[in-house]
């Protein structure tokens, strides 16, 4: 503990963002990073708490988070920096992009405003970087046995830097033009510029790790030919298949997934040529479906092409300001979340339940909606509409972003005859799909989830691996 009464000395300073009149202009990075000093001090407010949940319950890669805040108090960078890759092949990510389930369990949290942990763990890899601390990880030997990792997201990223430094010959096969899988094409620059995942991409090529990327595996690849090639295969390739509307006048003009819209816009920003015409909100009356992160996006992304006017849309009600009695500390709350995007400009409506749409030959124009209100019977959330609350919203541009809900069982999944679950994911037992030389992580096991699990089960998958092939 660097600072015994850091945490009263010291309040939680919150990180500035750029105004929101300049940064709607553009697609940079919203954050303003503290001082070295005023790190330094929201790192001392960390209580040596004797259980750090923090470290246990809160982070999924179980980030040595004490140890860290006390090294950056005593200035000893290069330790910090050292400690947090000990557990995290992707702290530049996390540390921009996590919703940071660490600091909600905080034990400060249980009455006070948690430590700075994320800001904390972004600085510190950027420091890094910078310093020249983060250089390529070599084998002691090589093992001889070679791993195909289909998807470059975060677990494919994770299990294959992993693989890697274990000494195993590793590929990555990637169906988009560059690597980076959800981190490159499905979230916004202005939360994480993509030359952020490059500079790890070029830290893993000098590792030795190879990318084949524009392959589809099962599509203009062999999936079977795949399998026979390589000594193990990883299955990365997250959960791509979205939640769809199935109401009146789903097929008009101007309706599309909320991952279509955000990678279009990756794709110009970054130079790449598009397959389809670019959906742009620009002087439309956009309406968002889905009340989360992805939602969140689309609005912020909306925004920067001069939506008109901007709805987000959610069925659930809308939560509450403070902690409620059901998520109690440690627990992640289900409490009223505003982001960057949505200070920058829409209108948030909950219990809200659509209908149909309306439209012309042109398209979209029209959205029907009513309210609905929640009740429990036994123990179970039910939902009904409210008579009387049907309501309509323009609508030029509809983006559903209600989420994911399995794999996509497409030819890979097919060919390669692996097990799968009643909700459509891959089955594994420690990693180990139904197939013995084929392993699977991240979100095509668990379904949608946060960056940080998906680097976790990434790391546990190359262990599974690993263990598997010390075995031939």
């Amino acid at each position: 503990m660097a600072k015994a009464r850091g945490f009263l000395d010291y309040k939680r300073q919150p990180v500035p963002y750029r105004p929101i009149e300049n940064r709607v202009k553009d697609y940079k990075e919203i954050e303003i990073p503290l001082t070295p000093d005023e790190l330094v001090q929201q790192a001392a407010r960390c209580s040596d708490c004797g259980i750090p949940f923090c470290h246990g319950d809160g982070c999924p890669v179980a980030n040595l988070i004490p140890e860290f805040n006390e090294l950056v108090c005593q200035g000893k960078w290069k330790e910090a920096c050292d400690n947090l890759h000990s557990t995290n092949n992707l702290p530049e990510m996390t540390g921009r992009i996590c919703p940071a389930p660490c600091e909600t369990s905080c034990t400060l949290s249980i009455n006070d405003k948690p430590v700075l942990i994320r800001h904390i763990e972004y600085q510190i890899v950027e420091r890094g970087f910078v310093e020249g601390w983060v250089k390529p990880l070599y084998p002691t030997q090589k093992s001889g046995r070679s791993v195909a990792v289909i998807g470059s997201g975060p677990a494919g990223i994770s299990a294959a830097q992993q693989l890697a430094r274990m000494g195993h010959t590793v590929t990555v096969y990637e169906k988009d033009e560059k690597p980076g899988g959800l981190l490159r094409y499905g979230i916004p620059d202005f939360k994480l510029e993509k030359w952020t995942i490059d500079r790890r991409i070029n830290q893993m090529k000098a590792e030795g790790v190879e990318f084949r990327c524009n392959i589809n595996v099962g599509r203009n690849f062999s999936a079977k030919d795949l399998v026979a090639q390589y000594d193990a295969i990883a299955l990365t390739m997250g959960a791509g298949q979205p939640r769809d509307l199935p109401v009146e006048g789903r097929d008009y003009n101007g309706i599309h997934f909320a991952m279509d819209f955000l990678t279009q816009q990756n794709k110009l920003i970054s130079g790449e040529m598009l397959s389809d015409p670019p959906i742009n909100a620009n002087g439309k009356h956009v309406i968002v479906i889905g009340g989360g992160d992805t939602g969140s996006d689309c609005v912020g992304t909306s925004r920067r092409q001069n939506a008109a006017s901007i709805h987000q849309l959610e069925i659930l009600p809308q939560p509450p300001e403070d902690r409620p009695d059901d998520t109690p500390w440690p627990m992640w709350p289900r409490t009223m979340r505003t982001s960057s995007s949505h200070e920058e400009g829409c209108e948030r409506m909950w219990n809200v339940l659509t209908k149909k749409f309306n439209g012309d030959p042109n398209g979209v124009n029209e959205i029907v909606a009513c309210k609905v209100e929640w009740t429990q019977d036994n123990g179970q959330w039910k939902m009904k509409e409210v008579p009387g609350s049907e309501f309509t919203l323009k609508a030029d541009l509809v983006l559903l972003a209600m989420g994911f809900v399995h794999v996509e069982h497409g030819p890979l999944v097919q060919d390669i005859r692996i097990d799968l679950d009643d909700r459509g994911n891959i089955v594994v037992n420690s990693g180990q799909t139904s197939h013995p030389k084929i392993f699977a992580a991240g979100d095509a096991v668990s379904g949608a989830s946060l960056v940080v699990r998906a680097i976790d089960a990434g790391r546990k998958t190359a262990d599974a691996v690993d263990q598997y092939l010390c075995q031939l």
